[in-house]
């Protein structure tokens, strides 16, 4: 008897994702809960296990293809060799709507005329919208032609239509602003040594997200620079007994993370986002730690950081800095932010402006800490010194609430114990 393997809930608003990297192939033995494959989903990635022990018979959705809740993507057969004739049995079919076709193909047809054969059929169906797509497309009256999709190979998504119903797009894709054209080829020469891969999920949300953000905010940042003498010095004292005590390291991101709660507790404004006509002010504080992994930059959450010590902020840091870096980041890890610190300095970055992460209206970029010459008291003396960037949303935040939030940031740094007596 066999066991399917299907797509698990993916969590909220989530309702497609696409098949990563299989870590098994068609007559490998597997025991139960061992993962099989990774799902690309907008936010994570996600390993999906095996729901029994068995062997792997069945290959029905190879990496690359983009599936709905519930979805098939394998069977598993009992014993170890139910698989024996499964390989020779089905070839991938990134083509559901023409099943048929590929059983007629002759065994012994021409391979490249084979292979052209999948590649026409899987262009015919990126270019139909996926069925829930489709159902919001013909409820909205649109036209698929105004719609950019997001999927594999340009096919439109749900979330590429509920994108488009968000910002009012009803009038036909000719009357807008020409998008961005396709790149000229490039030179015969160059060409050959050009390599072109396919943006991942995850990648193409960043960049649509990061984009739209500009689109939408009226983004502004403004700086200023904080002598870090005092939290350094503070880490060297007690960094050990710290460690000791609580099981983690003294950091930087504790204190800025503390120091970020202080002043949107303040400016609530910063911590607040637009919803229509609306101001969406929130009385708790989800910081989100942006977080550099192999594949792209992702934003977990700190919830209730403001509720939290310095201690508690570091170890719940770790643990998802940990997550984000092994893809073991949950929805639930990743939901719910009201402001996000970005800490650049870690790649030796000495300024930059960091974007929004719609729909939050507040972003701090950190910096590396160079020693510079700084006058104090009259005289010039030497000091670590951070430049300290707050890029907000000018239409919520006026410029007051912005360089004032910045401020009570860099007078918490500068004077840590005001921390500590919630100043």
């Amino acid at each position: 008897m066999a066991t399917e393997i299907r797509v698990p809930t993916l969590g909220e608003s989530v309702s497609e994702a696409t098949v990563g990297t299989w870590f098994k192939k068609v007559g490998d033995a597997i025991k139960a809960d061992e993962p099989l494959l990774e799902l690309e989903t907008d936010k994570v990635t996600i390993e999906v296990p095996a729901p029994a022990a068995g062997t792997l018979s069945e290959i029905v959705v190879e990496a690359g293809e983009t599936v709905g809740l519930g979805a098939l993507l394998g069977q598993i057969a009992e014993g170890a060799g139910a698989a024996a004739a499964a390989p020779a049995e089905k070839k991938p079919e990134p083509v559901a709507a023409a099943p048929a076709e590929k059983k007629a193909q002759p065994a012994a047809a021409d391979p490249e005329i084979a292979g052209l054969g999948d590649i026409l059929g899987a262009a015919i169906a990126a270019s139909r919208p996926a069925p829930a797509a489709a159902k919001l497309i013909a409820e909205n009256n649109l036209s698929a032609d105004q719609i950019d999709g997001s999927g594999k190979r340009g096919q439109v998504l749900k979330g590429d239509v509920l994108s488009v119903i968000a910002k009012g797009t009803s009038a036909p894709a000719a009357a807008e602003p020409a998008k961005v054209q396709a790149r000229a080829p490039a030179p015969t020469e160059d060409a050959a040594r050009e390599e072109r891969v396919k943006m991942t999920r995850l990648r193409q949300t960043i960049a649509k997200r990061l984009k739209d953000a500009q689109n939408t905010a009226a983004m502004l940042t403004t700086y200023n620079e904080v002598d870090m003498s005092a939290v350094m010095s503070l880490r060297t004292k007690y960094k050990d007994v710290f460690e000791k005590k609580h099981g983690v390291k003294l950091g930087f991101m504790g204190f800025f993370t503390k120091a970020v709660t202080h002043a949107l507790k303040e400016l609530p404004a910063v911590n607040a986002e637009i919803d229509g006509t609306d101001i969406i002010y929130k009385n708790f504080c989800h910081v989100g730690v942006a977080v550099g992994t192999e594949k792209g930059l992702v934003v977990p959450v700190v919830r209730d950081a403001d509720q939290m010590s310095i201690a508690e902020i570091e170890k719940e840091i770790g643990r998802l800095g940990k997550a984000a870096r092994d893809g073991a980041l949950s929805m639930a890890d990743m939901q719910g932010g009201t402001f996000t610190i970005s800490n650049g300095g870690v790649y030796g970055s000495l300024m930059s402006s960091p974007i929004l992460n719609a729909p939050q209206s507040g972003i701090l970029g950190m910096h590396k800490i160079q020693d510079r010459p700084v006058a104090i008291g009259g005289q010039v003396v030497i000091r670590p010194m951070m430049y300290l960037a707050l890029s907000y949303d000018h239409r919520i935040v006026d410029g007051k609430e912005a360089v004032t939030f910045l401020v009570r940031v860099k007078e918490s740094l500068e004077d840590p114990e005001r921390l500590v007596l919630d100043l």
